[in-house]
C-alpha cells in the first residue's frame, strides 16, 4: 500500500472511529466477526467491571463462513472463557449474519431469558464503530449505547490485528464498503443518518477508483 492510498484509508479509519467514552453499563454486546481481538476487548471490559453480562452475537458472516466451521459467537465466547470470563456471565446468539440481525436476534434472546438491560457497551472492529452505532440507534432506540473497539492505530491494526486470512487490500475494501453502507442504509431503514464530511466521501471515491471495491453493494436493478 503506497503512501497516498494509506492516507486515503486513514481518512476513512478516522471517520469510522467514534472514540466514545466507555462507562459502566448493564451489558456488553460483542458484535462478532473475523477479528478475534474484538473478543479480547469485550472480555477485558467485562473483567474490568464495566458490566455484569457479556453477549456474543454472530453466526456465519459473509467472510467467516469461508474461514471457520463454528459460529463466530461460539468462537468468541471460547476466547473470553480462556481469559477467565465466567461461562455463567455469557450469552451466545449464534444465528445472525449481519449487524442488523446481531441486534434483532439479541433482543429476542434477552426476552427469552427474561432480561432487560438498558445501558449497553457495543464492542466492534475499529472501522465498524460508526455503522454499529447507527444500526443500534435505529433498531433499538429506547436503549442507551456507547460503542468501542480494540484501542489501536490504523498501522498497528493492519500489522497485528486483522485476521491473517485477509490482506491489507481486503481491510481497506471492507472500510470502503462500510462507508457506502453508512450513506445508503438510512434510506433502507437499517440505520440512523450520519453526516459524511466532504473530504471523507472524496477519499471513498478515490479508493473506489483505485480498485478497493470488493465489498461494495451493487446498485439494485
Amino acid at each position: 500500500m503506497d503512501a497516498q492510498i494509506q492516507s486515503l484509508a486513514e481518512t476513512l479509519w478516522d471517520y469510522h472511529l467514534m472514540k466514545q467514552q466507555v462507562a459502566k453499563a448493564d451489558a456488553i454486546m460483542v458484535l462478532c466477526s473475523h477479528d478475534e481481538r474484538v473478543a479480547e476487548r469485550g472480555a477485558q471490559l467485562f473483567l474490568d467491571g464495566f458490566a455484569p453480562l457479556i453477549i456474543f452475537a454472530g453466526g456465519h458472516g459473509a467472510i467467516t463462513k469461508r474461514l471457520w466451521q463454528e459460529p463466530e459467537a461460539e468462537r468468541f465466547a471460547r476466547i473470553a472463557i480462556s481469559l477467565n470470563v465466567p461461562r455463567e456471565s455469557i450469552l451466545i446468539e449464534a444465528e445472525s449474519t449481519n449487524t442488523g440481525e446481531n441486534i434483532a436476534f439479541t433482543k429476542r434472546l434477552l426476552v427469552e431469558k427474561g432480561l432487560d438491560p438498558h445501558k449497553f457497551i457495543v464492542v466492534q472492529k475499529p472501522y465498524m464503530e460508526r455503522r454499529s452505532y447507527a444500526t443500534f440507534r435505529k433498531l433499538w432506540p429506547e436503549k442507551e449505547v456507547v460503542v468501542t473497539s480494540p484501542q489501536v492505530s490504523f498501522g498497528s491494526y493492519l500489522a497485528e490485528y486483522a485476521n491473517r486470512a485477509l490482506s491489507v487490500a481486503d481491510v481497506v475494501s471492507i472500510m470502503v464498503g462500510d462507508l457506502q453502507r453508512i450513506k445508503i442504509y438510512p434510506a433502507r431503514g437499517f440505520q440512523i443518518e450520519q453526516e459524511i464530511p466532504e473530504h471523507v466521501w472524496h477519499a471513498f471515491e478515490r479508493l473506489v477508483h483505485a480498485g478497493y471495491d470488493k465489498y461494495l453493494i451493487q446498485p439494485q436493478s
